[in-house]
């Protein structure tokens, strides 16, 4: 597989971590879940990040299923692995363990530990170090699940320190002007060109994230191919099919991002299209209620009706 590098675009569909009822890693939904996912024609996958359950795998266990999904990739896309640690030993070995297996690259978040632009700035220098020169990484900017507020500058600083960092993962929200302004960078000269892929949650703002100069998606969503449809779209000069695309999805993908629930509503739903055996989250997580699955029930059979008025217009 070749490397992650800064041409990087489309979709990198951020993958979840299917388990067994009991709570066991379930390896043939693995291998269900990577073909799909190849069959929405995704441009890349992403693994073990927040929303792949990352920090209640076992370290075993992380490589286990990064070795699986590789395998089943077979190196038809690129294979991103979420590296973020409380410490740099464990973020090195993991690093050199799926390189070896043959990932694309890795992604790297700021721990809640760093606050100011100076620790910041001075952490990323030391994954640079650690990850080494040989290893291409994803800087991952997401504030809400991370508490650093990474401003434009401090970004602009790691990438002109960090040459092996290709691409951004930006998830700030409200995040558009940031993305401007590191477009605007880009075309003066500040900085270097990296790759951009938006990843605030299913994609809520995809459209408007293109227009502003992203370069596709890194995010989770239970119907893929919608994020697939409106980059192509974009890509191709369909700026209005791209957001008509958007909008017939919009009801599942906003149900999809509440507050605490959200990975338990697309683990239900690509059970409920056959993806993966069980909706199970690992513990600790939510289970969803009686209601909302019929919410979700409701949500779903309209899709399928938009989906087959939309096909007949067609």
């Amino acid at each position: 597989m070749n490397k992650l590098d800064t041409t990087a675009s489309g979709v990198y569909l951020i993958a979840v971590t299917p388990f067994t009822d009991s709570g066991a890693l379930d390896l043939a939904s693995t291998d269900r879940m990577v073909d799909f996912y190849l069959g929405c024609g995704v441009s890349g996958l992403t693994v073990l990040g927040i929303m792949g359950e990352a920090t209640k795998l076992t370290a075993q266990e992380s490589r286990l299923f990064v070795q699986q999904v590789l395998t089943r990739v077979a190196g038809r896309v690129p294979v991103v692995v979420g590296a973020s640690a409380p410490g740099f030993a464990p973020m090195q070995e993991l690093t050199q363990s799926v390189m070896a297996m043959g990932a694309a690259g890795v992604m790297v978040a700021p721990p809640a530990s760093v606050r100011t632009d100076e620790q910041i700035v001075a952490y990323f220098d030391m994954v640079r170090e650690t990850l080494g020169a040989d290893v291409p990484w994803v800087l991952q900017d997401h504030p809400v699940a991370t508490g650093v507020q990474m401003a434009t500058s401090v970004i602009l600083r790691i990438l002109q320190n960090s040459p092996t960092c290709v691409m951004l993962k930006h998830e700030a929200c409200p995040g558009l002007d940031k993305l401007s302004a590191l477009r605007a960078a880009n075309a003066s000269g500040k900085v270097r060109r990296v790759a951009i892929l938006s990843g605030n949650g299913g994609g809520l703002f995809l459209p408007e994230e293109l227009s502003r100069g992203a370069d596709g998606a890194m995010t989770g969503f239970a119907y893929p191919e919608m994020m697939v449809a409106v980059c192509q779209a974009y890509a191709g000069g369909e700026i209005e099919k791209a957001h008509d695309i958007f909008d017939a999805y919009l009801p599942l993908a906003r149900y999809e991002q509440q507050t605490g629930i959200g990975l338990a509503v697309r683990k239900h739903i690509l059970a409920e299209r056959g993806v993966i055996a069980s909706a199970a989250v690992r513990k600790p997580g939510p289970k969803l209620s009686a209601a909302d699955i019929a919410d979700i029930a409701l949500l779903s059979a309209r899709q399928t009706r938009r989906l087959s008025e939309m096909t007949e217009k067609i």
